[in-house]
């Protein structure tokens, strides 16, 4: 009995050591499962290893390995229970086995205790009490016994980093249980009578000298390494620790998914499919806005044009003046996702719903805004915008549910609220150059009249609602060109018409030029329970006030009103200004002037020179200014056409090859507007190598160039849509065709205008 007291300290100081590692670790863990299940494994891992220490040493790896085995097997089947994961034991530990450390690594704070965020601690922390117990009992060196629990306990501060306080007490209490369990383990008695039973004075005296020269020795050893690196680990006692998070790629989302607002026209041309399928339930016995919600007040989340719940794909927040994207930064997270803290006097609705994905693809997870619980599929978060994707991607027939907080903020503080400036909003107040004329004096014109913010974008809100059309087979697109034509375009070429992307995209536009921080929110309207249409699908403008939140807004016209002509209250060309003063009054004379006598003859400075001479000098002195402003037209045309396929990145030589085909079909005499996307443009440009007498192409490397805009129209949307990604070897290509089509599209036209083509002056006088 004696002899097994004696035993225990180093045990269990091996067992505690070990367990504060997952003590440690829980602090980033929601629950006290994960610290539980971490005591377990050092435990088990260390009683296996004392069990077994008169077997031989062989054996008692396998042992401890099937021990550990059932362990985690349990360990997991409690972890998925708890989380309400879906699947089989042996699905659920594999998918764990495979994506464990980079699910742990970019998990969000706090980690849900799940199979794939526990498994790599248990498994851990077991080989590490395995291992010391072994070297510290089996092998009798217990301070290198002590090394894999120090490791442990080292890499759970490293994988906590700076997402918890300082681990001040845990630390403690480590090294006060490895100081005690070195001390017991010592047994000075039996080296002292080993010493007292040596038959010789001098052989005692010398062990002695041994012990004091060995203590003197790391005395000063230790003296030294504390004067050596004691300054550097005081200066970071105050430091902030690295987070090991940034060094993993976080789940991202597919290329569709970055900019789902494009989707809605092709949405809209198919109304009838089945995208998911939905069924609300309000456990605080809430109930849908009435349809007749004022839509001033845009502050209802429900849908003025029906008895509906919006529900929420994506959030853009980035514009370059091409796109709007996601940019979000997405996490894994657990069932239970971070709260947040409503707006004062805001009321808030819990929904819960259960969806049912139909054809809906891509990885952006649809949820009422602002989901705070999610059970049936695994998810990762982006708390900024307070959106889901499954990283696994979504499967027809994927069935979850969310419960959802849903906001609405005090409509009587939002007209005099204001909107928050600085670097935290930069990002949602950007506006990209190339901003064209029209928008901006549009936004001028509605900021100059409303000053208050709320105002303002009402004021956008009253303006895209009363003089547009919203149509179903309008194209697609939100660049500044598009948005140019849906503003000041002529009604009878298209414009002033739209789906609600161009309505979303001109109103957060619009917004940010006149001091608003905006974003578009595409989703669905969800009238009831049942399935939700691909024809539901729509986006949404929302703006952010100080202490409210971001508030939405409906800018889409009502049906049965008539849009008013854009011209009766904003002039896209304006005419000529009045002066900024009055003119003075002409006065009349009241005597009549002098006769003024007639000269008796031509000027001093030109008496005497032959009428032939000064008309030929002249004219010679006009052909010479022609020749100039020709060759003058030539050289600038050929430095914009080099400027556009030799300098800058990959991505603007292809964008600058695609305005040389455009700038092409406008000197053919067939301009293509800006409401078109590149694949129609490219399907022109096909159409347009053709003769003026209406003969095709024998030539077939033009007929061959002119089939190969489309390549370049295809290498446009990859810069557009998934920017940085082009190449050099497909900017040189992009140029290649490009050059390959003008030179056929200039080889139909009539001799003249050939010789007319290298000198027009219209590209130059095109904004770039």
């Amino acid at each position: 009995m004696a002899a097994a007291l004696r035993a225990a300290p180093v045990p269990l100081a091996l067992i505690a050591m070990t367990a504060l590692a997952g003590v440690v670790l829980g602090r980033v863990y929601a629950g006290p499962l994960l610290p539980r299940l971490v005591a377990g494994a050092a435990i088990g891992s260390v009683l296996v290893s004392v069990a077994a220490r008169r077997l031989p040493s062989w054996l008692v790896a396998p042992l401890s390995v099937l021990a550990m085995a059932g362990w985690t097997a349990w360990s997991m089947r409690q972890a998925a229970v708890l989380a309400g994961l879906p699947g089989s034991l042996a699905d659920v530990t594999a998918d764990a086995a495979r994506n464990g450390i980079p699910r742990l690594l970019t998990a969000m704070i706090p980690i849900e205790p799940t199979p794939d965020t526990v498994l790599v601690p248990l498994v851990a922390t077991w080989l590490a009490g395995l291992t010391g117990a072994e070297v510290a009992l089996r092998g009798g060196r217990v301070l290198t016994g002590y090394l894999p629990p120090v490791l442990l306990y080292a890499g759970a501060l490293y994988v906590v980093g700076p997402n918890a306080a300082p681990a001040i007490w845990p630390t403690v209490v480590f090294v006060a249980v490895a100081a005690v369990g070195l001390v017991a383990s010592a047994r000075p008695g039996a080296d002292a009578g080993a010493v007292d039973a040596g038959p010789a004075t001098g052989l005692r005296a010398a062990v002695r000298l041994r012990l004091a020269a060995g203590a003197a020795f790391g005395t000063v050893v230790v003296v030294g390494l504390v004067a050596a690196i004691g300054p550097t680990v005081v200066a970071q006692v105050d430091g902030r620790p690295v987070d090991p998070r940034r060094y993993v790629e976080p789940p991202q989302v597919e290329t569709l998914d970055e900019n789902p607002l494009v989707r809605i026209s092709g949405w809209a041309l198919h109304p009838e499919q089945e995208l998911l399928r939905v069924r609300t339930d309000r456990p605080d016995g809430g109930a849908a806005a009435s349809p007749d919600t004022d839509r001033a007040t845009g502050s209802a989340d429900d849908l003025p044009r029906g008895d509906g719940v919006r529900i929420r794909l994506a959030v853009l927040s980035d514009y370059d003046g091409v796109t709007w994207r996601v940019g979000a930064t997405y996490r894994n997270a657990g069932r239970v996702l971070p709260t947040a803290t409503p707006a004062p006097g805001s009321s808030v609705e819990t929904v819960r719903q259960e969806i049912t994905i139909g054809e809906l693809s891509g990885r952006l997870l649809p949820a009422v805004a602002t989901p705070r619980e999610v059970s049936g599929a695994r998810v990762a978060y982006d708390p900024s915008t307070g959106t889901l994707i499954r990283p696994e991607g979504l499967a027809r027939g994927l069935r979850y549910t969310v419960t959802s907080d849903r906001e609405r903020p005090d409509e009587n503080l939002l007209a005099i609220a204001n909107v928050p400036a600085g670097d935290s909003v930069a990002r949602v107040l950007r506006v990209a150059d190339g901003v064209p004329e029209p928008l901006r004096r549009l936004a001028a014109q509605l900021a100059e009249e409303n000053g208050a913010p709320y105002a303002r974008a009402t004021a956008v809100e009253q303006f895209l609602a009363e003089h547009y059309r919203l149509v179903a087979d309008a194209p697609s697109g939100h660049a500044y060109p598009n948005l140019a034509f849906f503003l000041v375009g002529p009604r009878d070429a298209g414009g002033q018409r739209g789906t609600s992307e161009q309505f979303a995209a001109a109103f957060a536009v619009l917004g940010r030029l006149t001091g608003l921080p905006t974003r578009v929110v595409v989703g669905f309207e969800s009238t009831g329970d049942g399935p939700v249409r691909a024809g539901a699908a729509y986006a949404w403008p929302e703006v952010l006030f100080d202490g409210l939140g971001w508030v939405p807004f409906d800018p889409l016209p009502r049906p049965d009103e008539e849009p008013r002509p854009v011209e009766e209250d904003f002039r896209p060309v304006p005419d000529d200004p009045p002066p900024s003063e009055a003119p003075e009054p002409t006065v009349e004379p009241t005597v009549s002037p002098e006769p003024v006598a007639a000269a008796d003859g031509p000027a001093d400075g030109i008496r005497g020179a032959p009428t032939p001479v000064l008309v030929g000098g002249g004219v010679g002195v006009g052909l010479l200014l022609v020749g100039a402003g020709l060759l003058t037209l030539l050289a600038m045309r050929r430095a914009l056409t080099r400027g556009r396929l030799e300098r800058g990145d990959p991505g603007e030589r292809i964008a600058g090859a695609w305005r040389e085909v455009t700038d092409a079909l406008r000197l053919a005499g067939q301009p293509v507007g800006p409401d078109l996307a590149a694949t129609e443009v490219a399907l022109r440009a096909r159409r347009a190598g053709r003769p003026q007498d209406g003969v095709l192409l024998k030539d077939e490397a033009r007929t061959r160039a002119a089939d190969e805009v489309e390549e370049l129209a295809s290498l446009l949307n990859q810069v557009a849509f998934a920017p940085g990604t082009a190449t050099p070897e497909q900017a040189a290509r992009a140029a290649a065709v490009a050059t390959a089509y003008v030179a056929a599209l200039r080889a139909t036209r009539s001799r003249w205008r050939r010789l007319l083509w290298s000198v027009h002056p219209g590209p130059l006088r095109r904004p770039r």
